[in-house]
């Protein structure tokens, strides 16, 4: 006989007197994947092929499978060698892979980003220049094997999205939009998917009826995170990650960030087996508690599947 922990422990506080729960839930979504499924499992900041490669033994250890992995500093950080050994690394592991679009606002030459009120220009792309540059680095990785991409900006999103339903660029294409661009409520959501979005991440600490807000506008993946690196608030939402996918599916659960303090850094050995843990930790409570829940398969277009015709070494 399965034990439901969470069901029991609500009855017990509502047999002590007090609520079992913090408010009402809403509805269950309504909307999977493409394939049927709810839920896929994604680990991101895998920034060179020597960390997506120790990201890839570490689960391989704990049998643990991962669906998509996240790169995040940008692909002018990137070799042809480096890209190639990526795409190839995700190909032999059947897993999908976002290289993210840079140079943006971060690299250009002004220093209005980096003060306190330009922050909140966050990772834009500045001038004509920087769009250029952009388009430049989608087709450079498309020709290496990578069909998924990240996205900081709405105008170039918008740019990406156009020339993509005009045949310009390939159709295959898979288009993810960043959470530091700050999607925090259905109006958003709405747009963004309009202008080609076809994955969503969210500021990470949107209640579950805030996300369930958004789940009723668009049908495209929201990308929710489970935990947070220090810089973006050291969240821990483990206990929460089959309330986002009941509610809010079909969701990428971005998992293990919350082992390492800084967001983009190359992270040591021990903080990649913490990633790979707490990633882990996720995946048991979805089986204690979701077990009726479907994970997504190879058919499923957002995963951005690479393609790769040859082992390339990673150096």
């Amino acid at each position: 006989m399965k034990l439901d922990y969470r069901r029991d422990s609500r009855r017990d506080l509502e047999f002590l007197g007090l609520p079992g729960t913090d408010h009402s839930m809403p509805e269950d979504s309504n909307k999977t994947f493409s394939d049927g499924s709810h839920f896929g499992i994604e680990v991101s900041s895998c920034n060179t092929p020597e960390t997506l490669s120790a990201m890839l033994d570490f689960a391989a250890e704990r049998q643990l499978r991962i669906d998509r992995f996240m790169e995040c500093r940008g692909i002018s950080r990137l070799t042809d060698s480096d890209i190639k050994s990526m795409a190839t690394l995700c190909h032999q592991a059947g897993a999908g892979l976002y290289l993210s679009i840079g140079a943006r606002a971060i690299y250009a030459t002004g220093a209005f980003v980096r003060s306190k009120n330009g922050v909140r220009q966050g990772y834009r792309m500045v001038g004509s220049e920087q769009l250029c540059h952009g388009l430049e680095e989608i087709r450079r990785a498309y020709d290496l094997g990578v069909r998924g991409f990240l996205v900081y900006d709405e105008g170039f999103l918008d740019v990406v999205g156009r020339l993509r339903s005009d045949g310009r660029l390939p159709a295959d294409i898979q288009l993810k939009f960043s959470v530091h661009s700050g999607c925090s409520n259905p109006a958003s959501a709405s747009l963004l998917r309009r202008l080609g979005a076809d994955c969503i991440n969210p500021v990470p600490d949107l209640s579950i009826s805030a996300l369930a807000g958004l789940r009723n506008v668009v049908d495209c993946p929201l990308d929710v995170f489970s935990d947070t690196a220090g810089d973006a608030g050291g969240l821990v939402r483990t206990h929460e990650v089959t309330d986002f996918i009941e509610k809010a599916s079909p969701v990428y659960l971005k998992c293990g960030p919350v082992s390492q303090p800084h967001q983009n850094h190359l992270p040591d050995q021990r903080e990649l087996k913490e990633r790979i843990r707490q990633t882990a930790c996720v995946v048991e409570e979805i089986q204690r508690n979701g077990s009726h829940l479907k994970r997504v398969t190879k058919e499923e277009p957002t995963l951005a599947l690479t393609r790769a015709e040859e082992p390339a070494p990673v150096s």
